[in-house]
């Protein structure tokens, strides 16, 4: 079995090797990058299977990296930063990152979270996790193609990140049925247990009803059950 590739971008010395340590122990093949620039040539040529991307960097900011990439790849993204600001975590699941994780981390939960990546990457590959419906699921003036990873919502299409796409079809695919933050996280990004932050849950969900609803403080499509979680009907 092929050793995956880990693009580490990150521009403080003693964390990226700190992590590249860990990872290259834990069997995986490594590689750094200690600006942005340098580090989105990497993620651009080489070909990773994961990356590691902190956001404050020299030359370019790890925004327009994740940006750029997702142009062209859905490689999973990992987004580091080290300040606890709700405006990047935004931003950053807005634009295509699958995760983000803040300084200081722990390394066990880092290296789950790589691995929970990987192991949804792998299953999307070979077509474990289908849609429990149709190609095309059709709800009220909302068509989710799933083949052309497209939404039009009125016939108008609605520009998604991947985590969005993913998180929307999870639950046309299982109308009815009350997802807890939890579930979600384990469904949805591949976490076990409580490795991954809940937040990232509602961060997903509102930026997700912001551009499928009406109005977003009075969402039609995704609903919430207080005290047990979010579905669609």
């Amino acid at each position: 079995m092929d050793k995956k590739r880990i693009l580490i971008i990150e521009d403080e010395r003693n964390i990226s090797q700190l992590i590249s340590f860990n990872l290259t122990q834990a069997g995986y093949e490594c590689d750094t990058a200690a600006d942005g620039e340098t580090g989105l040539e990497k993620a651009l040529t080489a070909s990773p299977d994961l990356i590691l991307l902190d956001i404050m960097l020299p030359k370019v900011d790890g925004f327009t990296i994740c940006k750029e990439v997702r142009k062209v790849s859905s490689v999973p993204i990992i987004m580091v930063t080290a300040r606890e600001e709700e405006v990047d975590k935004i931003v950053g699941l807005n634009i295509g990152a699958d995760d983000y994780v803040t300084k200081p981390f722990s390394m066990k939960v880092l290296m789950a979270r790589i691995a929970a990546n990987l192991r949804r990457v792998g299953l999307d590959s070979e077509g474990l996790e289908p849609p429990k419906s149709d190609s095309v699921i059709v709800i009220r003036s909302i068509e989710i193609d799933c083949d052309r990873f497209t939404v039009r919502k009125n016939g108008e299409l609605i520009e998604l990140s991947k985590k969005q796409f993913e998180l929307l079809v999870f639950l046309a695919s299982n109308l009815g049925h009350v997802y807890s933050r939890e579930e979600l996280l384990n469904k949805v990004w591949g976490y076990d247990g409580f490795l991954g932050d809940i937040h990232t849950v509602d961060v997903t969900i509102n930026r997700l009803r912001t551009k499928i609803e009406d109005e977003s403080d009075k969402p039609q499509y995704i609903l919430t059950r207080h005290g047990r979680g979010y579905y669609m009907e």
